[in-house]
């Protein structure tokens, strides 16, 4: 029997949609920034006026009456965010407000007793994401660091390229410094296979970019006067 609009918000005033509480931990968090700050600032969208949303460590409801499962990192396609963000009903990716399921969700393994493999996973399954990505960068849970789940007759099957279709992104593991700090980090690309920038990446290949220009014009004026 569907739920009436006054059964659901009565369910959302008793759920714990966000407690404040610090949990994550560093690489966590700055993987997190990494995984989604790049899509807003570089992603060339295939459908110019496609909306995104990409979001780290917010709750998704499948069920009103069900307790979140919140991912590290998670990216819907086709979905807009209410005006009135602040309001209860719209602080958290409520499925049957969103209308669909994120794309991909993506899990970062810091401990052993994160069930990334097996609860988690079977409530993506069940929720019908698309993608279910875990990144495991000790192998505490995984025999590999970076594992891929796609949905294949509503059953998660091992993904054996890092290329996402119908998505028009990838992922990599890229070994190199953000925000000062040298690690192997999980990275987007584009769909053949090449890095989304960070928006600081980005402006300084752009002022690379244009140096060069200023070199080649100034090669080009000093030969002219010859």
């Amino acid at each position: 029997m569907a739920l009436s609009s006054t059964t659901v918000a009565l369910d959302i005033a008793r759920l714990i949609t966000e407690d404040d509480t610090p949990v994550d931990n560093l690489p966590s968090e700055k993987h997190q920034r990494l995984l989604t700050e790049p899509l807003y600032s570089s992603w060339t969208n295939p459908h110019a006026e496609r909306p995104f949303l990409a979001a780290a460590n917010v709750g998704i409801f499948a069920v009103a009456r069900n307790p979140a499962i919140v991912p590290d990192v998670f990216v819907s396609l086709d979905v807009d965010v209410a005006e009135d963000w602040w309001q209860r009903a719209h602080r958290s990716y409520f499925l049957w407000e969103f209308g669909k399921p994120p794309e991909v969700v993506i899990e970062i393994v810091s401990n052993r007793v994160g069930e990334e493999d097996s609860r988690k996973r079977q409530q993506y399954e069940r929720m019908r994401v698309q993608y279910y990505v875990i990144y495991d960068p000790l192998t505490q849970v995984m025999d590999d660091v970076l594992t891929i789940y796609r949905l294949d007759n509503l059953r998660y099957v091992r993904h054996p390229s890092t290329s996402l279709p119908g998505l028009e992104l990838g992922l990599t593991l890229w070994e190199g410094v953000f925000e000062g700090k040298h690690d192997t980090w999980l990275r987007w690309t584009d769909s053949h296979g090449v890095l989304l920038p960070t928006g600081k990446e980005r402006a300084e290949q752009e002022r690379q970019r244009a140096e060069q220009e200023r070199q080649r014009a100034e090669q080009e004026r000093q030969r002219a006067e010859q």
